[in-house]
């Protein structure tokens, strides 16, 4: 369909409203859309503003001490500042879970750990 043809069919169902509807209806049905365009766009913001980059805070968290969720061994979890990071164990030992760790860095993603002394 051509954009002639999408436009005309625009114009010929608002001339059916038109004649159609009085003007209360009308009136509810702007409001209708408008109120529409408004739910939208105010979720589209929301959503907008919690999407989280995945690489954000990395950085921040090298040098932080950490428990071990799930058994290293030599990959798992641990929780470092309240969160949950999926982790590595660098000399690739494993580590037992609760065990206290420290942060030395990242890895597409990884938190890599070294067992605290």
């Amino acid at each position: 369909m051509t954009r002639i043809a999408s436009f005309s069919l625009i114009l010929r169902f608002s001339r059916c409203l038109r004649s159609r509807v009085g003007s209360g209806m009308k009136l509810l049905l702007l409001v209708a859309l408008i109120s529409g365009v408004s739910l939208f766009a105010t979720g589209l913001v929301i959503a907008l503003y919690r999407h989280k980059k995945a690489r954000v805070g990395d950085v921040k968290l090298i040098g932080e001490m950490a428990r071990v969720h799930t058994k290293l061994d030599p990959e798992g979890a641990v929780i470092v500042c309240g969160e949950l990071w999926r982790a590595r164990s660098k000399t690739g030992e494993t580590i037992p879970a609760g065990k206290q760790v420290v942060v030395i860095g990242f890895e597409h993603h990884l938190a890599l750990v070294e067992v605290c002394d």
